[in-house]
């Protein structure tokens, strides 16, 4: 339609054009103004068609909008009136369903009321019969008062005391019973750490014997040694302190003191004398003062040794130097500073093995023997006066405690005391560490045996194990299984008590019966 106005308008303008042009032309014919009035005509005609067209394509569009929106209109309206038919139905479902709930409900309503009816119908029986077990209970309980002469309170304070005496006897044997696993455990997890830390420890196993004679070349020197009416050998002793012993014994001279670092000093002044072969009063004590310098440097270096050893690093001086002096104490043929660097060792490894810091383990290990370098001067067991020396010095209480503790000269209150005890144990016992002479050996195997056999009962005993194993023979018909036990015991509690002994000794009572017959 809007093309048709479109040419509706052209033909108008150019008709309009034409008829002005025209006018303005008055010199032109007559035929051309026909022409341009037919033109017109037929312009206007052509107008008036377009215009019909036009107005019959709009209102044949009209229709065809009417009617989609008719159809429109009357999908819509069979859409709603499907949902409005689909809602109605699941409304009459839920409706349904609501009825059904309603039904169940009120039959469940029902049987409820029928269950409360019957309970308390069982209510009122079961208060019937309370009253009427009641009535019964106090009737046998009087019965019973009457019976045993005993009132309520007393029965009652009766069976809690039996009570209390089974239970406590359940208690004990519970306690016994864990007390025999934890130990079995601990036992076993003991000795797993102590067998660690001797694998892992390569330290020496047999110590240094300190030299108590000094040989010369030949027994005149003995009289040089002497000198005129003894001047010599007095201002020997009396510059060292030592005793010096001149016997019999072939191109050799014994050194006696008590204390081991004069004998040490002595020992070397003595060598230096004698190589040097001028030996007076006033050169013995030029040489012993050579000589006691010396000593002090072997002492100093050997104590900053064996902290360094043991990793230890901000010792006092003072100890340093007293634990440097055990280069030349010995106990039972074992040199002490080795004994003391080995049980720092193993002291820092179970202590590693257990979890615990090392450090204070090393520190109380290597320091639990300090006392014995001055124990030749101060009363006291050497544990105590190593404590006392620590102490002095300021060092930590835990390890003097630990010094302290391990002889068992007070009692052990920490891990740290247990590790220092076990640690002094095993390196004392390892095969090799100690040496004793034959005499003592054999006194102390007669010893054992000795006390062994001062028990009734007891057959035979044999000494083994270089005296750390005793086995003892029972005779059966004196000695049943549990007494075996009982004298075992008894056995190792008297050694302990009457004997010194490096490590420990472990009995063993046999007790052996046979019943022997002959076929003929």
């Amino acid at each position: 339609m809007e093309a048709v106005l479109v040419g509706l308008g052209l033909v108008v303008g150019a008709a309009a054009g034409a008829f002005f042009m025209g006018r303005s032309a008055s010199s032109k014919t007559n035929a051309r103004v026909m022409e341009a009035e037919q033109r017109i005509q037929t312009a206007k005609a052509e107008a008036e068609k377009l215009t019909a067209e036009a107005q019959q394509e709009a209102e044949t569009a009209r229709k065809s909008a009417v009617l989609e929106a008719k159809e429109e209109i009357l999908r819509l309206k069979q859409e709603s009136e499907k949902e409005e038919k689909r809602r109605k139905s699941e409304l009459q479902r839920m409706e349904d369903r609501i009825m059904q709930r309603e039904e169940s409900l009120d039959h469940r309503n029902e049987a409820l009321d029928r269950r409360e009816e019957q309970v308390s119908k069982m209510q009122s029986s079961v208060d019937r019969r309370r009253n009427e077990v009641e009535g019964l209970y106090e009737q046998q309980e009087a019965e019973l008062e009457r019976i045993s002469a005993l009132t309520k309170e007393d029965a009652h304070r009766e069976i809690i005391e039996k009570v209390r005496a089974e239970t406590i006897r359940d208690e004990a044997q519970i306690l016994r019973d864990s007390e025999q696993r934890v130990r079995a455990q601990a036992d076993k997890t003991a000795r797993e750490i102590v067998s660690t830390a001797i694998q892992r420890c390569a330290a020496d196993q047999a110590g240094e014997i300190t030299v108590t004679s000094v040989h010369i070349p030949s027994d005149d020197l003995k009289g040089r040694i002497i000198g005129r009416e003894g001047r010599n050998i007095r201002t020997f002793e009396q510059v060292t302190g030592v005793t010096l012993v001149i016997d019999d014994t072939p191109e050799t001279v014994i050194l006696s003191s008590f204390s081991p670092v004069r004998r040490e000093t002595a020992r070397v002044a003595l060598e230096n004398l004698i190589a040097d072969g001028r030996i007076h009063p006033a050169r013995i004590e030029e040489m012993y003062h050579k000589a006691e310098r010396l000593v002090n440097e072997r002492i100093q270096e050997a104590g900053e040794q064996a902290a360094f050893d043991a990793g230890i690093h901000d010792l006092h001086p003072e100890l340093i130097k007293t634990l440097g002096s055990l280069r030349y104490r010995t106990s039972f043929g074992q040199n002490v500073l080795q004994h003391s660097v080995q049980v720092s060792a193993l002291c820092g490894l179970m202590a590693s093995e257990l979890g615990l810091d090392d450090g204070p383990a090393k520190r109380a290990g290597l320091l639990h023997d300090l006392g014995k370098a001055i124990d030749h001067e101060v009363e006291g067991p050497h544990a105590v006066i190593g404590a006392d020396l620590a102490r002095r010095y300021n060092e930590r209480p835990s390890i003097v405690h630990a010094i302290e503790a391990h002889h068992a000269d007070v009692e052990p209150e920490s891990v740290l005391d247990v590790l220092v005890q076990a640690a002094d144990a095993i390196s004392a016992a390892r095969p090799g560490a100690r040496r004793e002479s034959a005499e003592a050996y054999i006194k102390r195997l007669e010893k054992l045996e000795e006390i062994s056999n001062a028990h009734d009962g007891v057959e035979r005993t044999y000494a083994m194990q270089a005296g750390r194993e005793l086995h003892v023979m029972v005779e059966p018909s004196k000695i049943s299984d549990a007494q075996a036990t009982v004298l075992a015991h008894e056995i190792a509690k008297q050694i302990e008590d009457e004997m010194e002994y490096p490590g420990q000794v472990r009995v063993v009572v046999i007790r052996e019966s046979r019943a022997v017959d002959i076929a003929k």
